[in-house]
């Protein structure tokens, strides 16, 4: 960053705006910029103390400069060579006369020493300065910054020292703050345990939660169920158990590229959900649910792009992380036609998803999950997008029986007394969602008469639900014709998922 942004102020461009909530640090670095030849002042407008020379007490403003038109008008009228950093300027910049004003410092800056460097954690561009601008994303501290912090932490603590793994475990879990959560957080790890070891994990990976909150798009999912949990579905376990480790450095040293993603499509409750929620715990990464109806706000225009590039931006920066987008058919079914509907929202939201899918070189693994694939836009299925595209089908008689002994297990002890033969061959065509939801209801029959639930109260729930393979047999069949060419099949047995009987 600090190389790009030293190129273009010496090419004299004069507009740059620097996407950043780290004032401080980026201060810092233009300041360092400024020292380089030919030696340039730098000065710091705010709206609350006008234009101040960087290093000199706030009291030393220039006089009335505190309005957005007189900074720009004093910017112009200088004659020795600056750097003029405008903080927070983003609610002022649609005004006429502000951006006219820059314009015009724009025309006066050329064969000058001169720049201005907007600074703002919201990015916002008028389209009449679109032209003359350079936008830059200020990146948030690597590891060898954040080993800094945590290495001044150590020393202001006095904390032992710490082993090349811990130190690595506690930086990993820090990657995406800034450097001053980062200090808080470390901060805080320490007075919570009067320590800093590899214990103090969890205190740092806190703070990364309330990033996700703060974003407001994504939601941090803790999932405690394990690959185990899910009944049947050989085949795409065998996949993600190889790729257990394919984020660490390890790999990387091996020659193996990042996996980018996989999309699972198949038929409703059939634990599509339940594998990306399983996965995290697996591959111990974060898993971070993108919430495409938050996506969409039509208060202001560009609005919900800018929430897509902001919640792609989080994820990529606590990243390696896995990005979860739960029926994501629903959220991208009208993006062909949506000029009609609402302006080109959703293809605009949809191209920029695909661009970055394409293009992005963080160690972000999206999972999806799909119901309706006809839904789904041809350009999204190409190869290239994911790295695999696995179908669940509704469970075989070995995955029902299971599936019936996870959940029988995590209600009772004892669950010889069940005969799991009998209740596999009455639910022939159930999902496993709604065997779990037949035992759910067997347990409530048994509860409101004050005794403990039966083999007969499971079958009579079953025999009680039409399953979904029954109510949607035409969707069903046409979602197995399609995945049969197109798909690889997530259970053990090719032959059990060409099946087409219920």
């Amino acid at each position: 960053m600090k190389e790009d942004l030293s190129i273009l102020i010496q090419a004299q461009y004069p507009l740059i705006y620097l996407v950043t909530s780290e004032e401080e640090r980026a201060e810092q670095t233009i300041a360092a910029i400024a020292q380089s030849k030919p030696q340039r002042r730098v000065f710091i407008w705010t709206v609350t103390h006008g234009i101040v020379e960087y290093g000199q007490p706030r009291n030393v403003t220039q006089h009335n400069t505190v309005s957005p038109e007189a900074a720009v008008e004093w910017v112009i009228r200088q004659r020795e060579p600056g750097i003029f950093v405008f903080k927070d300027l983003h609610p002022f910049i649609d005004s006429p006369a502000v951006t006219r004003w820059l314009r015009d410092a724009v025309a006066s800056f050329k064969d000058s020493q001169k720049a201005i460097i907007l600074m703002s954690p919201v990015q916002n561009v008028p389209i009449e300065l679109e032209k003359e601008v350079v936008v830059l994303d200020y990146p948030l501290p690597n590891m060898a910054e954040l080993n800094e912090v945590l290495s001044q932490q150590l020393e202001l603590t006095r904390s032992r020292r710490i082993t090349t793994e811990t130190r690595e475990k506690l930086l990993k879990a820090a990657l995406g703050l800034t450097r001053d959560e980062a200090e808080k957080v470390y901060r805080k790890a320490h007075v919570t345990a009067g320590r800093l070891t590899e214990a103090e994990v969890d205190i740092v990976l806190s703070e990364k939660k309330q990033l996700i909150r703060r974003n407001g798009i994504l939601e941090y999912i803790e999932e405690d169920e394990t690959l185990d949990s899910v009944g049947g579905l050989e085949e795409l376990k065998h996949w993600l158990r190889q790729r257990s480790n394919a984020f660490t450095e390890r790999a990387r040293e091996y020659g193996l590229p990042q996996p980018k993603g996989m999309l699972i499509l198949g038929v409703p409750g059939c634990g599509k959900s339940l594998i990306a929620k399983t996965t995290s715990r697996l591959w111990g990464l974060p898993l971070l649910r993108l919430d495409m109806g938050r996506v969409y706000d039509g208060s202001m225009v560009g609005r919900s792009e800018a929430n897509l590039r902001n919640a792609l931006k989080t994820a990529e920066s606590i990243s390696p992380a896995i990005l979860f987008i739960d029926e994501i058919d629903k959220a991208f079914a009208g993006s062909t036609g949506s000029a009609d509907s609402d302006g080109g929202t959703s293809s605009r939201i949809f191209g920029s998803f695909l661009t970055w899918m394409q293009e992005k070189s963080s160690p972000v693994f999206v999972m999806a999950t799909a119901n309706r694939v006809e839904r789904l836009p041809g350009e999204f299925l190409r190869k290239g997008r994911f790295d695999e595209l696995f179908f669940v089908d509704l469970p075989n008689a070995e995955e029902r029986k299971e599936i019936f002994r996870i959940h029988l297990s995590k209600r009772r002890r004892d669950i010889a007394r069940f005969d799991l033969d009998q209740l596999v061959s009455v639910c022939d065509g159930f999902s496993g969602a709604e065997i779990e939801q037949a035992l759910v209801a067997a347990m409530y029959e048994a509860f409101a008469q004050d005794r403990e639930f039966t083999q007969l109260d499971i079958i009579a729930a079953i025999k009680a639900t039409l399953p979904l393979s029954k109510t949607m047999s035409e969707q069903v069949t046409a979602l197995r014709d399609w995945a049969r060419q197109r798909a690889r099949p997530a259970a053990a047995s090719i032959a059990e998922y060409q099946r087409l009987e219920f």
